[in-house]
């Protein structure tokens, strides 16, 4: 890859802002410039790029020409205002929110498992998917490719992380206020998050679920490009720092044994295996996903209430993997198209 490329990232404050800095470090994406942009108020701080610093710039007032590649991950009004001003400058923007995900005509993109989708951005503008489908997807990749999967049923166990730095923050707060006895006040979330368990991610849609279950309906559809799998999702916030996990629950079209889902999933890109239960091997946020790019499986096995049924056990950083991973893992596919 000769070309070198100048790349901004919007939101470079937040968790998956500054795990994106850090990612395109370690990865030493080809950038001959790397901008890191926020809002006015944190203009003139710095941030840590590998082992240098850059100066935040103000993004309202940035001016886009000349940049390859905008990484977003400020929130969707503030991709809805910007990120069509950085492509009609000629910038492939890479959006971490949900503000162009379900557009026709913005790809849906997950690395290890739709890259064919990256032939066509007809709006400069790419998507990444909700977390807790990102990491869901690729473990259902193989799987649907071999035998077809006619119906997923899901339930997440998302970290507080997922809600932004203001999540961990407040399971940490609180976990201390109730070691000493204290009220632990809620404020991120609706109640008490340290040591519970809240069955409610994002505000409620007509038909009883939440927003943040129906993007797992509408975009593993859309990622798997076959609009008839049937999603029966739950999502559950959970009192973790770093690390989504999720029980799935498969029906396919073809029969698939443990044995046989087991050696697609060992073979496929960007997974790791660990399921060896009798020896306590299982995937956990703690122990393998939190700071780490696998999307990891487990607890492989055939549903004994399903003839055509699969269970499996997945894990995953949602900050990396679920966000600034796969937004740079874009970038990467992208530019090596230029290279």
């Amino acid at each position: 890859m000769s070309n070198r490329f100048k790349v901004a990232v919007v939101g470079a404050t937040g968790a998956v802002g500054e795990t994106m800095l850090s990612i395109l470090a370690e990865r030493k994406f080809p950038a001959s410039e790397v901008i890191a942009l926020a809002s006015e108020r944190s203009a003139g701080n710095k941030v840590d790029f590998g082992n240098h610093k850059l100066t935040i710039q103000d993004l309202a007032t940035f001016d886009p020409t000349g940049v390859d590649f905008a990484l977003f991950s400020a929130g969707g009004d503030i991709s809805r205002e910007y990120a069509p001003k950085f492509a009609a400058a000629g910038a492939i923007v890479i959006d971490n929110s949900s503000a162009f995900r379900m557009d026709a005509d913005v790809p849906l993109v997950v690395s290890e498992v739709n890259p064919e989708a990256l032939d066509s951005i007809p709006r400069g503008i790419v998507a990444n998917p909700n977390c807790s489908t990102m990491q869901m997807v690729v473990a259902l990749k193989p799987i649907h490719d071999a035998v077809g999967i006619t119906r997923i049923n899901v339930a997440t166990y998302q970290s507080t992380s997922g809600a932004g730095r203001s999540g961990p923050e407040e399971l940490g707060r609180q976990t201390a206020a109730l070691l000493r006895f204290e009220d632990p006040n809620p404020t991120r979330f609706p109640v008490q998050i340290a040591y519970n368990l809240i069955p409610q991610i994002d505000s409620f849609t007509d038909n009883g679920y939440t927003k943040e279950e129906m993007k797992l309906v509408h975009e593993t559809r859309k990622i798997l490009g076959d609009a008839s799998i049937q999603v029966n999702p739950t999502a559950v916030r959970v009192p973790v720092f770093f690390g989504h996990s999720e029980a799935v629950h498969l029906e396919t079209r073809d029969k698939l044994t443990a044995a046989e889902a087991r050696a697609l999933l060992e073979k496929a890109p960007g997974i790791e295996v660990v399921d060896n239960p009798a020896n306590g091997e299982w995937p956990t946020p703690v122990t393998h996903a939190s700071g780490s790019d696998p999307v990891y499986v487990g607890r492989i096995r055939e549903d004994i209430s399903h003839p055509r049924g699969l269970s499996l056990w997945i894990v995953a950083d949602n900050i990396r993997k679920g966000a600034a991973l796969n937004a740079v893992q874009v970038a990467e596919l992208l530019a090596a198209k230029r290279g």
